[in-house]
């Protein structure tokens, strides 16, 4: 039996000042106001007023709370940040919020001012199971006589908060931000004060500019020229005027103070992430960027101190400068901006699904989900009616590959039903409906869980399986889609989470996304003393892999990008900070190689529910889609992540263990295969998986190998493998005209719309087809060949069951012995170069043992009657139940000879024939339905 995560609820670990939810929760229902009509949006609608007894943003206790902001603020009420605690009070007796870790400096806000501080050296805690670089105060920044009743915002940019302190008379605005080594104060109604935690050694004292070192740190503070810091004990002073500011950095040496001076009063105003993604040249350049003020002087610019998965992919210059952080070493660049640029490796949609896979199976098991009492699980909620969706949105273009209609559009009928319902707000308190709540600027769903109402907890986690499920749809059928249908009701749900659009004021821009970071973070209000927190990186992953999709599907290239940079940039942060992939990510004492949760101070090797170790490792891979594959562009990383999980379990895992053999396919996909054939059918999947797609996945990575990033293409949506040196390439064709993909490696694949090609072809049949002329057996089309009685042809003939004769109890292994005979003549082709024979053969030998069919496909290029290529094929035995089962080329080929070329009025013939046992075998041919045999030749018309 599975487990299901209880995110948010177990707290048993949580930092200290968050203790208090141990307890629990007690939520109390807001009133609502007054009914509204719901507002339209497209075919869809979402209400202004929560359901009845609905929670929305409301404190440990469940009383409402308002935003925390001062009279000037005028942007969307942004949550789900690093600093989300100064504006979202979780805490009824804390109106200043919890620690802040911007990094590398950290910082609490209280009456007096601001604390800051620097930890370079990590605690081990949790009997070694978390990593920490705890808020330590160094000193504190405020005004004298300041008693400020709570902290504000003022101000907020894209990785920078302004925080106001302010009481009758005195205020205290701080600007702080993620890489800046600096705190910038404007103040007014006081002189700027300084307490140190401890008694400070100073070793440098010239006007407004003091070094100073504490505890062990170094420090400079910056008033203006003319005026000088004065006090004695643990206090300084600097009288700045009616209306005056100052800086505070965190030195690296004492020797640096001369650089950090050239700097000091060039305040950070804002900061704002630019992106670039080329299509093209596979590549994605970002900018991050800051605007300075110069308050004297002309200085421009100022320090950034960039994370490791920034400056490993930066020409940015470096200095020497270096601080300790939870993420790893943090370079320092001077400037107002520095630039990444990552390769784009593509996200498709789905998986092919390959020949040598038992189609007859797939579609068995797709019939299970269909057939199930409830298809939704029980389901009622946005994170679990989300999970639900995006398992059945798996199976849509799975049952599209292997020709089953008829449950691809019960699937797509069951996905547009569920999402119609929760995308529609019919005023008289359905159970599925969203709400904007204006007050916070945001669209929650309800039923809700796991706090996503009341804290505002991981919208992209749950509205990302909406995205898929949206996507999904859209790929079949545009007019959903479309604006005037629900794709504007979809593309709220979505900017809900993260929102692309500057000028949209319903929302803050990228809401659940920390550009700066690298990553989401769950936790609306981030009210811990370890910061916010990221459990499921998988997930943010999925949320960002859907957007890309969706994009292309409707022609955003606005989305389309947004998705690309989240997906590319977290891809990059997410092996580096859960998986410490460079290896100088976590402390070098943290006995881990692997973290369920990235918070603010460290890293936890815990989950916040007591799950399994599988599902510590699990719920950073779930859920498994074709956006997972950035978990395998590291092979070795990925075997060695899976070894990880073996070892410290002492076995294979069982819980959740679709998604580890999903996640072994990656770097062993023959063992992963092998895993699953032994325990299908006695195994239950995770809520968000299926048997069909687990099994889809393993048998195709089986034939296609790893990940390849070593090769690129000039599309959004494509992926390269390797096998044994053979590359195949896919690609995914979102719009509504051909295309021809190129890759990097000279390969093209012309792609048809909506549909994903590989380079045998497509993987699917194409949503319009042009069906061969029956009285032409000739005409070969792209070489998929149809057994009829007796004929090879390019269209299936009527269903038809044939008998292939014992083979008497004698071995025909290799020799053909009254074989069963296809043939098809007068056809003229094209080989296609590198490509190979393959063939699919429903066979059964019903309940009889000792059986084996056998095959043999022979090539006359000429039609002279020699034939020029013979391949014979590995003989399949068959299984003594009932039942028909695929035999494929993967068998392996036993025996060939000739070579092969162009087909001149040539000649296909296949032969199939019993090679073991005293049993007739059947096979079976012709009908679109079902799984007819299908030979497919390396040759095209």
């Amino acid at each position: 039996m599975s487990h299901t995560p209880q995110r948010r609820w177990r707290r048993a670990f949580a930092p200290a000042a968050a203790v208090a939810l141990l307890s629990g929760t007690i939520l109390v229902a807001q009133a609502p106001p007054a009914s509204a009509e719901p507002v339209q949006v497209g075919a869809g609608s979402y209400t202004t007023t929560p359901p009845a007894g609905a929670s929305g943003p409301g404190d440990l206790n469940g009383a409402p709370v308002s935003p925390k902001v001062t009279a000037d603020f005028d942007k969307p009420v942004a949550t789900n940040d690093w600093w989300s605690s100064l504006i979202f009070q979780r805490y009824p007796d804390n109106p200043y919020g919890e620690n802040l870790y911007a990094h590398p400096l950290s910082f609490k806000a209280r009456s007096d001012g601001l604390e800051i501080g620097h930890t370079a050296t990590p605690q081990i805690v949790a009997d070694g199971l978390k990593y920490e670089y705890p808020h330590s105060p160094d000193l504190t920044l405020g005004v004298q006589g300041l008693d400020a009743p709570s902290a504000r915002v003022a101000d907020y940019s894209d990785w920078t908060v302004t925080a106001d302190l302010s009481d009758s008379s005195r205020t205290l605005r701080a600007t702080v931000g993620q890489g800046l080594p600096f705190a910038y104060a404007d103040v007014s109604g006081g002189p700027v004060r300084v307490e140190f935690s401890a008694a400070p050694t100073i070793w440098h004292q010239d006007g407004g500019v003091l070094g100073a070192t504490v505890n062990g740190r170094h420090y400079a503070l910056f008033a203006p020229s003319g005026t000088a810091w004065s006090g004695s004990g643990t206090v300084l002073t600097a009288d700045v005027g009616a209306e005056g500011y100052a800086s505070v950095a965190a030195l690296p040496d004492p020797a640096d103070l001369d650089t950090y001076a050239e700097h000091a009063y060039s305040f950070v105003t804002g900061s704002t992430l630019t992106y670039d993604y080329d299509p093209d040249a596979a590549t994605l350049t970002s900018r991050y960027g800051v605007t300075t003020e110069a308050r004297e002087g002309s200085s421009q610019g100022t320090l950034l101190a960039l994370y490791p998965h920034q400056w490993k992919e930066s020409d940015t210059p470096l200095t020497d400068l270096e601080y300790a952080s939870p993420r790893g070493p943090m370079r320092v660049v001077e400037g107002d901006h520095f630039t990444t640029e990552l390769t784009t490796q593509g996200v498709l949609p789905s998986l092919p699904t390959v020949d040598s896979a038992d189609h007859q199976r797939l579609r068995a098991l797709i019939d299970a989900e269909l057939d199930a009492d409830d298809p939704w699980k029980g389901a009622t909620d946005t994170y679990w009616s989300g999970k639900a969706l995006g398992r059945l949105a798996q199976l849509v273009p799975i049952a599209d590959s292997i020709g089953y209609d008829a449950g691809r559009d019960e699937l797509l009928g069951l996905l547009k039903g569920r999402m119609e319902d929760w995308l529609t707000a019919d005023g008289d308190g359905d159970d599925a409906q969203f709400h904007y709540n204006s007050q916070w600027d945001t669209l929650i769903g309800y039923p809700a869980s796991f706090g996503s109402d009341s804290e505002l907890n991981d919208h992209d986690f749950h509205y990302g399986y909406f995205v898929t499920a949206a996507a999904t749809i859209a790929r079949y059928d545009r007019a959903w889609i479309g604006q005037d249908q629900w794709g504007a009701m979809v593309e709220t749900v979505l900017k809900d989470a993260n929102n692309p659009d500057r000028g949209d004021d319903r929302f803050p821009w990228m809401r659940s996304f920390s550009p700066y970071a690298g990553h989401g973070w769950a936790s609306g209000h981030a009210g811990f003393a370890a910061g916010n927190n990221q459990e499921s990186s998988s997930e943010a992953m999925h949320f960002a892999a859907s957007t890309a999709l969706l994009g292309s599907l409707t022609g955003d290239d606005e989305l389309r990008d947004l998705g690309v940079y989240m997906h590319t940039t977290q891809a990059s942060a997410m092996s580096r900070y859960w998986q410490n992939s460079d290896g100088d990510n976590f402390p070098d004492a943290f006995a881990h190689d692997v973290v369920g949760m990235v918070w603010g101070d460290g890293g936890d090797h815990r989950i916040w529910w007591d799950g399994s170790p599988e599902e510590l490792y699990g719920i950073n891979y779930l859920p498994i889609t074709a956006g997972s594959l950035y978990l395998g562009h590291d092979t070795e990383h990925a075997a060695a992540m899976h070894d990880s999980l073996v070892s410290r379990l002492g076995r294979d895992p069982q819980v959740w263990r679709e998604i580890h053999w999903a996640h072994q396919a990656l770097s062993d996909p023959q063992g992963a295969l092998s895993g699953f054939e032994a325990q299908w059918q006695a195994y239950e999947p995770e809520s968000g998986s299926s048997k069909a797609h687990t099994y889809q996945w393993l048998s195709t990575l089986a034939e296609v190998g790893t990940v390849d990033t070593s090769v690129t293409a000039d599309t959004p949506h494509y992926a390269v493998f390797t096998k044994d040196g053979t590359r195949t390439h896919a690609a995914f064709n979102a719009g509504t005209q051909p295309i021809t993909v190129t890759f990097s490696d000279g390969a093209e694949l012309t792609v048809q719309p909506g549909r994903l090609a590989t380079e045998e072809g497509d993987s699917g049949p194409d949503p319009d087809p042009d069906p061969t002329d029956p009285d032409d057996p000739g005409d070969l089309g792209d070489g998929t060949l149809h057994l009829g009685d007796g004929t090879l042809s390019g269209t299936p003939g009527a269903a038809a069951d044939l008998d292939i004769p014992s083979a008497g109890g004698a071995n025909h292994d290799g020799t053909p012995a009254n074989p069963a005979v296809f043939e098809i003549d007068d056809v003229t082709a094209t080989h296609d170069t590198g490509q190979t024979t393959r063939f699919t053969l429903p066979v059964d030998s019903g309940s009889s043992v000792g059986n084996a069919v056998q095959a043999r496909v022979s090539y006359d290029l000429q039609g002279d009657g020699t034939f020029d290529r013979i391949e014979t094929y590995n003989y399949f035995a068959t299984n003594d139940l009932p039942g028909w089962e695929t035999y494929t080329q993967a068998q392996g080929t036993r025996s060939s000879t000739g070579q092969l070329g162009d087909l001149d009025n040539g000649t296909v013939r296949l032969e199939l024939w019993s090679a073991l046992g005293n049993q007739d075998s059947r096979i079976r041919t012709g009908g679109p339905d079902g799984d007819p045999a299908v030979l497919r030749i390396p040759f095209h018309d």
